[in-house]
């Protein structure tokens, strides 16, 4: 008998699956995800002036961008532009019970699909642009008594966020936190030790608890943090660059770690290239050096990587022949 969506997903993340790799890809092709966020209404205040669009989000940061230039843009003003404001910040209330009915609804479906439930951030994710990203990393090493009040508010934050997926009845719990650039990781591992990973334990023990799993994305070269993401409670690393890492090198840590990956045909180095034979290469030997722990995705945003979507297919066939 085969197994379930869910099934498949859950002994992928585990490194044990033996009857095919998992599944996420989007425009009615086959999926062994369902998905349910917080549904709160927020809708961002919005002004144009010229050319630029400022926004401002639920977290109080004002974002400006170039219209019809750039998708996400930059913080302009963040919520903290003095740490005299710390004590009179407003978190959102992202731990509302009412937000999660679409969770609720979601896993009384009795669908056989792995129910995730997204985050909308992590503290380092979150906390950087409530400072702007290039003063958040001198107060890391300058203003770590008020960074610690914001770390631990913000995460006491979304521990409540899990608690409510969890209530619900998920699966798993995924988040974006970006650790890496082309080569190395945005800090030192010893400060990430020292400052993070405590609050990477509190938040994944916290969906343990639970009985969900926990997917990480991250983009960049996170090669120096793999071990610590693992052993600090991640169950699963969502990874857009595979090919910037020792392929083999990287499965054999996640294998002693029972640790899966989930990734799309690489998005920097591989399908941008439109070379069909090397994306159908490259995915077979994903599957092949992943194998048992590998869960395949398409990058929704292909435009932005200036990928056709006929070049998305034909990854996402090869995923489908090599993966069992």
């Amino acid at each position: 008998m085969s197994l379930t969506s869910r099934e498949i997903i859950v002994q992928n993340i585990e490194c044990r699956c033996e009857e095919r790799i998992g599944l996420n890809f989007d425009r009615d092709r086959r999926n062994d995800f369902a998905g349910a966020g917080i549904n709160r209404g927020f809708r961002p205040e919005i002004r144009v002036e010229g050319n630029i669009e400022y926004s401002t989000y639920e977290w109080g940061n004002v974002w400006h961008r170039i219209l019809g230039l750039s998708q996400g843009g930059e913080v302009f003003k963040p919520i903290l532009e003095s740490w005299d404001q710390l004590d009179a910040l407003k978190l959102p209330d992202l731990d509302n019970p009412a937000y999660y009915q679409g969770a609720r609804d979601l896993a009384a479906s009795g669908t056989d699909k792995f129910k995730l439930g997204w985050l909308p951030g992590w503290p380092f994710a979150t906390c950087r642009y409530m400072r702007k990203m290039e003063i958040y990393f001198m107060d890391l090493i300058e203003h770590r008594p008020h960074i610690d009040v914001l770390h631990d508010r913000v995460t006491s934050l979304f521990e409540r966020v899990i608690a409510r997926y969890g209530e619900a009845g998920m699966d798993g719990i995924m988040f974006c936190e970006d650790l890496g650039i082309q080569d190395r990781t945005l800090m030192s591992p010893d400060m990430w030790r020292d400052i993070f990973r405590p609050l990477y334990e509190r938040l994944t023990s916290r969906a343990h608890r639970h009985g969900m799993k926990v997917i990480q994305h991250s983009c960049g070269y996170n090669w120096l943090l793999v071990d610590d993401l693992c052993e600090a409670g991640i169950d699963c690393l969502q990874f857009d660059q595979p090919a910037v890492y020792d392929q083999p090198g990287l499965a054999e840590k996640l294998r002693r770690h029972g640790v899966g990956l989930y990734a799309p045909c690489d998005i920097q180095k591989v399908l941008p290239t439109g070379d069909r034979a090397l994306i159908e290469r490259e995915t077979r030997r994903l599957v092949e050096t992943f194998r048992g722990g590998f869960i395949a995705k398409n990058y929704p945003d292909l435009g932005g990587i200036g990928v056709k979507p006929e070049w998305d297919q034909w990854a996402y066939e090869g995923f489908l022949r090599s993966g069992g």
